[in-house]
């Protein structure tokens, strides 16, 4: 049964739904715009050799459960056929924002490394989220993944297909060349320790444009076939910057997008995803990097970007090369980097650049970004000179360099002098320059 504009069917709970128009379709079925109580939804209406017993108990179960975070377009409510033949269900609609990771491959979209910092987070926290429910994703992929450009928020659908772990025999596997090699080689059903992998592969292409394992070996394949797929995947995966085997590595002029995307982030992140494509590869049970690990990371990379003084791009500070005297230079332009004023805070270093803004987060409540509680913020009478404005409720405490003691109530700012303590509300900081 398909569906027509100004179609009028009922969900489960009697309410009308109206169809609108065509979204898009699949492999299961369409996606159309509906109103239901004059609010505008998204509806998948199964095609009727997809609309099986098992997958309207999945559903079931899904609606049941609720969504982990919003930033799942999770099922919401059943919708009936009337000719009893097929059903479909309703979910939040995807705003025209969110763009997909193939549109930033075609240059459609071009977010910043600030934007990819905050989508890398949201992406590790929200299947963190869905695994701590006891629930897999199975078929983790840049197709179901969107961010907004300007933001990094992002938006992850097509979760009908999620499942209780260990209860997902059959039925989905996963999108071809995000599947973990033990499913590639049949050995394995999906699971949280599989997602891990295929969550792996979406955040290098997130962060690299490429995929972890296509380098030389890919570009040496003259007909790829499933059996050549299976080797490159499955049977005999190899990372494209294994640190102990070089037989794999991006050729130049074909792989250009892992090659230089690989430079430009801190060591820290580069250490991540090799743990994540050799030990991940070899050990499924305990070599894959968990979501937490992602999270951390990515919170900590944001915090870590300067700008170019030359050309203005965003860069990384890497504290490793900082430590071994080797030279910072803009991946863009070439020219050495001049480090902003920074912030330490306990173990963590914030990049005083003129967009940092400080969150609950760095004041010891972990991934509450809900408001800043500072912001960096320019001399009213002079545009070059900068300082960090108290957005709190509180007022903070300063000790500067000899001794003397000032408070700064809200609303007002402190200069970045070098050696300047200050105490954000319980957390002291030191400004470094």
């Amino acid at each position: 049964m398909s569906l027509s504009p100004r179609q009028v069917l009922q969900t489960e709970t009697g309410r009308q739904c109206s169809v609108e128009r065509l979204l898009g379709g699949g492999g299961q079925g369409e996606v159309h715009q509906a109103q239901v109580d004059g609010q505008p939804f998204a509806l998948k209406w199964y095609f009727p050799q997809q609309a099986t017993p098992e997958q309207r108990g999945l559903l079931e179960d899904l609606v049941w459960r609720g969504a982990p975070t919003p930033k799942f377009l999770w099922p919401l409510e059943l919708v009936a056929d009337p000719q009893q033949r097929t059903f479909g269900y309703l979910m939040p609609l995807r705003e025209p924002r969110f763009k997909g990771i193939v549109d930033m491959m075609k240059r459609r979209a071009e977010p910043s490394f600030r934007a990819l910092c905050t989508a890398g987070y949201e992406l590790a926290d929200s299947y963190l989220q869905l695994h701590a429910k006891g629930l897999c994703y199975r078929d983790i992929s840049f197709g179901n993944v969107f961010l907004d450009p300007d933001t990094g928020e992002v938006r992850i659908c097509d979760n009908d297909n999620v499942a209780v772990t260990g209860t997902a025999a059959g039925g989905v596997l996963g999108t071809p060349r995000f599947m973990a090699p033990e499913i590639v080689r049949g050995e394995a059903q999906p699971s949280t320790e599989t997602d891990l992998f295929s969550l792996a592969v979406l955040l290098f292409y997130v962060f690299a444009l490429h995929h972890p394992l296509e380098g030389r070996r890919e570009s040496e394949i003259h007909c790829f076939d499933l059996p050549a797929m299976n080797r490159l995947y499955g049977s005999d995966p190899l990372f494209i910057f294994d640190p102990d085997d070089d037989s794999n590595r991006p050729v130049l002029g074909y792989h250009d997008n892992a090659i230089i995307y690989w430079g430009v982030y801190p060591q820290f992140l580069r250490d991540l995803f090799t743990c994540a494509f050799t030990k991940g590869l070899r050990d499924p049970q305990n070599g894959r990097v968990r979501e937490s690990e992602w999270r951390k990371a990515f919170v900590q990379l944001r915090d870590t970007l300067v700008y170019c003084g030359g050309c203005g791009a965003e860069n990384f500070h890497d504290a490793e090369r900082l430590r071994a005297n080797q030279p910072q230079v803009c991946w863009s332009c070439n020219a050495a980097l001049q480090l902003p004023a920074r912030l330490r805070l306990g173990q963590s270093v914030v990049m005083l650049n003129h967009d940092t803004q400080l969150f609950p987060h760095h004041l010891g409540k972990l991934y509450d970004f809900s408001a800043p509680v500072a912001e960096m913020s320019p001399h009213p009478q002079n545009a070059n000179v900068w300082g960090l404005k108290n957005l709190s409720a509180d007022n903070w405490t300063v000790t500067r360099p000899d001794g003397a003691v000032t408070d700064v109530p809200p609303g007002r700012s402190v200069g970045l002098a070098a050696g300047l303590k200050v105490n954000l509300g319980g957390v002291e900081g030191e400004i470094r320059a």
